[in-house]
């Protein structure tokens, strides 16, 4: 089913998005860009009644101060995987549709995690800026650690933690998780992420971000994973207790970190950036031209289906 196109439902842009789906957003809607606004308050004042559609990213979602002025809203559109930043609640009391973009970015967030993982096992990242500074020949970096037959413990066995624990299943190593409920597959499962944490050698994150999970990684279960003990996240910042990993990498109550997301993104506690054993990168885990398109098909392909009348394709709510 076509839709007229001469008739453009207006659309609210919250973040920078791939050229290419701005062009493909403009074909089909009038385009509000709210992030390029010099006055957010007078915008959506101006423009606010007659949107129909969000599209956001899953680092912003729909700040609850912007949706309230969006009377006519139908659908909110993420380019991305997690929608903890949108109200759920909210959207089904007042009507409107959420869809995000799963599946497309599995594989690359779980490569990720696997080369952070080695990154700071084997301190790529001090290693590269050990010969960029040409330190090489006034002697070595300390001894990394090895990345075969470690104990890797998974928190969250969704679709991301499964393509993380079958990439890890080449390290010839023992995989645990913790997860919401038992698992059908053939790693070791823990009650809780403390338990996990004191048994494995490198924790990863890949749970989904809630109210419920906000600092599940907390001070105690970094006391468990230990002063041998890395932890990787992929998953979202507001999983993990910031200051208490400060701490812990800091004053070595674990041996590393490797995070690719954060509370305030995108701003990362100072604290971290001179630490050696800590490998940083800026939410980059699905950021590959082919995944990027891929999740721009998939926003395109929810607001087609919405103005169309169709089941949106991945639909959150």
């Amino acid at each position: 089913m076509s839709r007229d196109l001469s008739m453009k439902p207006d659309l609210l842009q919250l973040c920078p998005l791939m050229p290419s789906l701005e062009a493909d957003l403009a074909e089909r809607f009038t385009v509000h860009r709210l992030h390029e606004a010099a006055d957010a308050e007078a915008f959506l004042a101006t423009h606010g009644s007659a949107i129909k559609a969000v599209a956001t990213g899953g680092h912003i979602g729909l700040p609850p101060a912007v949706g309230a002025r969006l009377p006519a809203l139908e659908i909110v559109a993420i380019n991305g995987v997690g929608y903890d930043k949108v109200d759920l609640a909210e959207a089904r009391r007042r009507g409107y549709r959420v869809a995000n973009t799963p599946d497309v970015l599995t594989e690359d967030v779980a490569d990720l995690a696997i080369g952070l993982t080695i990154a700071a096992l084997r301190q790529l990242v001090r290693g590269d800026g050990h010969v960029r500074a040409g330190q090489w020949p006034k002697g070595d970096l300390p001894l990394g650690r090895k990345m075969s037959r470690k104990k890797f413990g998974i928190v969250g066995l969704g679709r991301i933690g499964r393509a993380i624990a079958k990439r890890l299943q080449a390290f010839d190593g023992e995989i645990g998780y913790a997860s919401r409920s038992p698992q059908d597959v053939p790693y070791r499962a823990f009650e809780s992420p403390a338990a996990l944490a004191a048994w494995c050698d490198v924790l990863i994150i890949a749970a989904a971000a809630s109210a419920e999970t906000r600092h599940l990684i907390n001070g105690p279960v970094l006391e468990a994973l230990g002063p041998k003990g890395v932890l990787v996240n992929v998953a979202r910042g507001s999983l993990v207790d910031e200051k208490a990993l400060l701490h812990a990498v800091q004053h070595g109550q674990i041996a590393g970190a490797a995070l690719d997301v954060f509370e305030n993104e995108p701003h990362v506690p100072e604290g971290f950036h001179g630490l050696p054993n800590v490998v940083l990168t800026p939410h980059m885990a699905s950021a590959t031209h082919e995944t990027r398109a891929d999740m721009a098909a998939l926003v395109i392909a929810n607001l087609d289906a919405h103005f169309a009348g169709r089941a949106l394709p991945t639909p959150v709510v």
